[in-house]
């Protein structure tokens, strides 16, 4: 490994000097500058990353903590993150948790051993208060931004977040002017204050147009296609009589979607269906679902504007941006009768897909 010694020695000049010109000190001439410089790169000298942070106390290193490495909302914030600490000279650590908080705690204290600038952050709620690992990173004061909203166990942490509340309501508000009276609502898991949000978008809408909020048309879905698609058949069994599904993500309302398609049901003349998240597979699912599109590369650029405020010392405001409605095939004119009431008959449709 060529060291600074040995460039100094070729060079004929101090140790001192030769650390001096590569981090372009003003005390150095610029010719001695270029020669050392020039020397250090056919010498094959590589810059000891470890021992320049111990002596500025910056490792120049970003941990990114996220639920999945193939999220369709969680990749894009990420790939954004990492284009923008490039600029910045950073380098990302990437760590999935697969949303359980004890893998959680074990990636983040990975990263503060490793001596991290600063954090980003998708949390694992739980529905505890408080959480350990978010006690010892707000005493240590490591700069962190929540990917998301913040819940009571992490919400002494600023946060990038979409405005879900305001889209889920923007989404209802669509089927309400489609003429749909009987919307049903697929929640997400109600510990989540994304999910939490857009339920309450969805039940806004509905008392802002007069219409009662029947607990009957909520249905708990999860997040996955399998999960949507189980919440579709139970809805029919249920003698819903839905004219129209607004889903929780995406990946709920195209597994509610292929459900009712293969109940024999049309989307969307008689049953309409909207998700959440604009993921690559709701444009090109075989009937294009209407959706919520995440500004998420937009997200990961105000992540790190946050992050730059911390690195300042300063205190950034939490930022929440709009989404935007994108209307497909999915929805439509609400139908004149119920058609999900003729498919319901005196043998229950199995609920396992």
């Amino acid at each position: 490994m060529v060291r600074l010694k040995d460039i100094a020695k070729r060079a004929g000049v101090s140790v001192m000097t030769v650390s001096k010109a590569l981090r372009d000190w003003p005390d150095v001439g610029a010719t001695t500058k270029t020669r050392i410089k020039l020397l250090a790169q056919q010498l094959g000298y590589v810059p000891d990353s470890t021992a320049q942070g111990l002596r500025s106390r910056r490792t120049k290193l970003f941990g990114v903590v996220i639920p999945s490495l193939t999220s369709p909302i969680y990749s894009p914030m990420v790939l954004s993150i990492e284009e923008r600490a490039y600029e910045m000279g950073y380098d990302v650590l990437v760590a999935q948790t697969m949303d359980i908080p004890e893998r959680e705690e074990a990636c983040l204290r990975r990263f503060l051993s490793r001596r991290v600038d600063g954090l980003f952050l998708a949390p694992a709620y739980r529905m505890a208060t408080e959480a350990r690992v978010y006690q010892d990173l707000h005493a240590r004061r490591v700069p962190t931004v929540l990917l998301g909203h913040a819940a009571p166990f992490c919400n002494q942490f600023i946060s990038v977040e979409t405005d879900d509340l305001a889209a889920s309501y923007a989404a209802t508000q669509h089927l309400l002017k489609l003429g749909h009276k009987r919307i049903a609502f697929f929640t997400g898991p109600l510990a989540m204050p994304w999910a939490q949000e857009r339920l309450e978008g969805y039940r806004r809408a509905l008392r802002e147009a007069n219409l009662e909020v029947d607990d009957k048309l909520i249905f708990e879905a999860g997040r996955s296609i399998e999960e949507g698609g189980k919440a579709a058949l139970q809805m029919i069994n249920e003698s819903a009589e839905a004219t129209a599904v607004q889903a929780v993500n995406d990946s709920v309302a195209i597994g509610c979607a292929d459900a009712l398609l293969k109940q024999g049901l049309r989307i969307p003349q008689d049953v309409s269906v909207a998700g959440f998240g604009n993921i690559l597979l709701s444009e090109y699912f075989r009937v294009p679902l209407t959706t919520l599109s995440q500004p998420k590369l937009r997200l990961g650029a105000a992540a790190v504007e946050s992050m730059q405020q911390l690195l300042l010392g300063k205190r950034p405001e939490t930022k929440r941006l709009p989404a935007e409605l994108v209307v497909r095939s999915s929805t439509g004119i609400a139908p004149a009768t119920h058609s999900l009431r003729r498919l319901k008959t005196t043998a229950n449709i199995e609920t396992t897909l």
